[in-house]
């Protein structure tokens, strides 16, 4: 199976980024990495947020997928598959010691 295509990086960071949204559920502020001539998503989380302590400490990449549960087979799984938006689900996954989002458009 391929990895995907590439769709962004994401950085956790402590500063405020014009233009973030806040994904009430998760606790953390996001940019829009298509806004970004380089592709990248900064991720402000808040003290209480339930995310996992990889994505509130480790940089990720994200490659979108065509099927997310046959891509998440024999993975060591960080978070399990959500609905981040209307028209995308993902989950993160731990490769070696990389941290890697798989993202797939419904």
């Amino acid at each position: 199976m391929t990895p995907g295509t590439f769709h962004h990086y994401g950085v956790p960071t402590g500063t405020k980024h014009d233009g973030e949204n806040f994904l009430e559920g998760a606790g953390v502020h996001i940019t829009d990495p298509e806004a970004h001539p380089y592709r990248v998503e900064f991720l402000r989380f808040e003290a209480e947020s339930c995310m996992p302590a990889e994505l509130k400490n480790a940089p990720h990449a994200a490659f979108v997928v065509e099927d997310l549960d046959a891509a998440l087979e024999g993975k060591k799984v960080v978070l399990e598959p959500f609905d981040a938006t209307e028209t995308i689900r993902c989950a993160f996954i731990m490769d070696d010691t990389a941290l890697i989002e798989l993202m797939q458009i419904k």
